[in-house]
């Protein structure tokens, strides 16, 4: 029996870039391009008639763009996972696509191999994001202190058990369920047990939002691991 492939629609008013990723794709054997389409309204019909596991969404196109149908298709409740790929990497930008429900966001100049993994990480569930654009998310997110904010942050951390919250922390620094469990010598099952725990009790819905959090609580970028005042 083979095994189940990965299906993958592209979605590109540029027909070169849309024959540079069947490229791109059509190299790794577990992925399947299962559609091309050239605008957001395209795209919908496609995704309700071949039901991708993996949307790459282009954001600047004629009739609807990648936003308007990233936001439709959650809204239509579609189980696709969907990577906003653009030459643009704006913060605003960035946040409105997560907030629209893409779990991805990559820039089109994403060497092929990133790009391939990052299919694979969406497809098993992990978000997948730039490390220039997770730099400045977190930058964005973590802006004007507000100690109101900070000490909130902080009640809800102080739910965590202590191995949950070096989960957190890894968690913020961007590492996936497989480098948090080399990191802190842990079977990826119990990583993805603790994450899930972690969402729960900080009462977020993806590891963007556990970011977010963390670092409200004080342990930002430049914070040495064990000086946040909730470790």
């Amino acid at each position: 029996m083979s095994a189940v492939r990965i299906r993958v629609l592209i979605v590109d008013d540029d027909p070169l870039v849309r024959a540079g990723l069947r490229m791109i794709l059509g190299g790794a054997q577990d992925l399947e391009l299962v559609g091309e389409a050239a605008d957001g309204q395209e795209a919908l019909d496609l995704v309700a008639r071949e039901l991708p596991d993996v949307v790459l969404m282009d954001i600047r196109m004629p009739r609807m763009d990648g936003l308007a149908a990233t936001r439709r298709l959650r809204e239509l409740g579609t189980a696709a996972r969907i990577v906003i790929l653009t030459t643009f990497d704006t913060d605003e930008m960035v946040l409105t696509a997560l907030r629209h429900g893409a779990v991805g966001f990559l820039l089109k100049d994403t060497p092929p191999a990133e790009l391939v993994l990052a299919v694979r990480r969406v497809a098993r569930g992990e978000p997948s994001l730039s490390s220039s654009v997770t730099t400045r998310l977190i930058a964005a997110v973590t802006a004007s202190p507000d100690t109101s904010r900070q000490r909130a942050a902080l009640a809800l951390l102080d739910r965590l058990t202590a191995r949950e919250r070096e989960v957190a922390l890894a968690v913020s620094e961007g590492l996936t369920n497989s480098e948090i469990a080399a990191s802190l010598y842990m079977g990826v099952a119990t990583v993805k047990t603790h994450v899930g725990s972690v969402f729960a009790k900080l009462e977020v819905s993806n590891r963007v939002q556990v970011a977010r959090c963390v670092h409200d609580a004080g342990t930002g970028p430049g914070t040495e691991r064990g000086q946040g005042s909730w470790v």
